[in-house]
């Protein structure tokens, strides 16, 4: 796992809407690696293809092996600029929130340059339907010269001690929601494109990388980009692998493994994709995984069940979820007040080698429970006398 880029990776500043620092470094990586992609209409990334056209090709290839298509969004919660109001600037937040202790906040604000000051939250009304989070609200900048900039073109989020920063085999963030989950695509992609071989090539074919937008505020990118492609498997299958960092519950603890993620809090998964997944994450990490049904929230795999393609997901259990002190640490403001979030590197680790196992051909898709009836089998046969 290379560290310099997955810090310089979370360090861009990001939210629904405004991707484009971290579009841009993604795709400088992407050059520099020559890994095929391209930008579909809405600007979300499709890795592992050079056009929309080799896109749909895959699509369509005759074989038995289907197209797993990665998908992990590139923003996370924050909010825009709407208008000054004498040296103070108003805001529309996008997204979860933490809620409580919100005056004194620290937030940072960036353009489409990068960072350009920094801020606190003075107010914050609450969203008056839905699950809790901030609305509107009003910042004071520290810089002046910022009330020069159109309040438009100014966006940001919640401010910590620094963007990104490792304590042990812990990672502080801003947002490890999902840009974690992007580096994983990243991590595999970079795996696939590094050096030929035919068993590279095999799993190349199986691959695409689906980077989105504006998840945070109802799957907008990834909705924009099914009604775009209109993926109708016909010659093979297709295969949705959602990858979040996704809220900590019991039985999905930081530090214990990726989560086999069983389904979110609108749907379950592919229960025979699943079972695959399940049998993978046995034979590649061991012990070193969990299993669960993560419905602390939803994720892109529930815009894909609902467009008609059976979706998994792979889960990286995530602290301080949306920025909301559920777990503690450094920089938290007191309980449901402001707080980074943060993943354990081993977890990470672990998803990117789920990953890459993945994509390997001859996985047993035509017959997920065959290990399964060979058990049950087993133990009819032995207690057949009995009935």
């Amino acid at each position: 796992m290379d560290l310099k880029d997955l810090t310089q990776l979370l360090a861009q500043p990001t939210a629904p809407f405004r991707e484009d620092h971290v579009k841009a470094t993604l795709t400088a990586w992407f050059k520099q690696d020559r890994i095929p992609y391209f930008e579909d209409p809405s600007g979300n990334l499709v890795v592992g293809a050079p056009s929309a056209k080799a896109y749909q090709a895959l699509i369509r290839k005759k074989t038995k092996e289907p197209l797993r298509i990665f998908i992990a969004h590139m923003d996370h919660p924050g909010f825009h600029g709407v208008k000054w109001e004498g040296d103070r600037l108003a805001i529309k937040w996008h997204g979860g929130s933490p809620i409580d202790d919100l005056p004194g906040t620290p937030v940072w604000l960036a353009d489409k340059s990068g960072y350009v000051g920094e801020g606190i939250l003075e107010k914050a009304e609450m969203a008056s339907s839905g699950r809790p989070c901030i609305d509107t609200g009003e910042l004071s900048v520290t810089d002046a010269g910022l009330v020069k900039t159109p309040a438009k073109k100014l966006w940001g989020g919640l401010r910590f001690r620094a963007p990104v920063w490792i304590e042990g085999e812990t990672l502080y963030t801003k947002a490890a929601d999902d840009l974690a989950g992007v580096y994983a695509i990243l991590s595999l992609a970079r795996s696939l494109y590094k050096k030929k071989g035919q068993g590279r090539s095999q799993s190349r074919e199986n691959f695409i990388g689906l980077l989105t937008r504006a998840e945070e505020v109802g799957f907008i990118g990834t909705l924009a980009h099914l009604n775009w492609a209109k993926i109708k498997p016909v010659n093979r299958r297709v295969l949705v692998v959602s990858l979040e960092a996704s809220r900590t519950l019991p039985g999905a603890d930081v530090g214990k493994g990726p989560v086999v993620r069983l389904g979110d809090r609108a749907t379950v998964f592919d229960a025979g994709a699943s079972q695959v997944l399940t049998e993978l994450a046995q034979k590649t990490l061991k012990k070193d995984y969990q299993r669960r049904l993560m419905d602390g929230g939803t994720c892109e795999a529930t815009a894909a069940t609902v467009y008609g393609l059976p979706a998994i997901g792979i889960s990286l259990p995530l602290g301080n979820y949306h920025n909301q002190n559920f777990e503690g640490g450094p920089d938290s403001r007191g309980p449901n007040g402001s707080a980074p979030e943060f993943v354990h590197l081993k977890d990470l680790q672990g998803m990117v080698a789920l990953c890459q196992a993945l994509v390997a051909p001859g996985l047993p898709w035509d017959k997920p429970w065959k290990n399964t009836r060979a058990r049950l089998d087993k133990s009819l046969h032995s207690m057949r006398k009995f009935l």
